[in-house]
């Protein structure tokens, strides 16, 4: 009898099974929890990158004229932009102003770089060369384009079993304002 109460007690007792889940369930709930850390952050990082392109392109498409210095103070507006991440060595901006000139080809007018020291090619092309456009789109003559591209490299803060690095590409187009901004003063 002794035996058989000790064994319904034993039976019943549910105290250690819950440790017993817990260590099981316990790594899956960590591995979510950081894979959605580093899921938001890299979204986060794609909207704000997204802003920095259509924000760069606009800016700079609300000038009549524009001077290398000018443009070179647009660029200081990319930290604030970011925040809370910053471009430095992993980004860069490239703002370009391509038109097409007397019927010739779409050529890249001017080109600059800043808001990070990334080591990046437009998509475009350099300046003075042929521009590459998209498939479909076409700049006709007289008529300019300010392009401007953001390169990330991104990289999780909590390694890659989560989330891969991968480079980050974002772009925007806009028509200049109140000019054709084919010359930098």
């Amino acid at each position: 009898m002794m035996i058989r109460s000790f064994l319904k007690r034993f039976l019943k007792d549910r105290g250690g099974a819950t440790l017993v889940e817990f260590a099981f369930v316990a790594p899956i709930l960590v591995t979510m929890i950081i894979g959605g850390f580093e899921i938001s952050r890299y979204v986060l990082l794609q909207q704000k990158l997204n802003g920095v392109s259509a924000s760069m392109a606009d800016l700079v498409a609300q000038a009549e004229t524009l001077s290398a210095a000018e443009l070179s103070s647009l660029f200081t507006s990319v930290d604030f932009l970011t925040k809370p991440f910053e471009l430095g060595s992993d980004g860069v901006v490239i703002v370009s102003s391509i038109g097409a000139v007397d019927g010739g080809a779409p050529t890249v007018f001017w080109q600059r770089n800043g808001g990070g020291s990334l080591s990046k090619n437009s998509e475009f092309g350099a300046e003075g060369d042929n521009a590459t456009l998209p498939t479909g789109f076409v700049i006709r003559s007289g008529e300019s384009l300010i392009v401007a591209e953001v390169y990330y490299n991104f990289t999780p803060l909590l390694g890659e079993k989560f989330v891969s690095s991968k480079e980050i590409y974002h772009r925007a187009f806009l028509r200049p304002r109140f000019g054709a901004l084919q010359q930098l003063m």
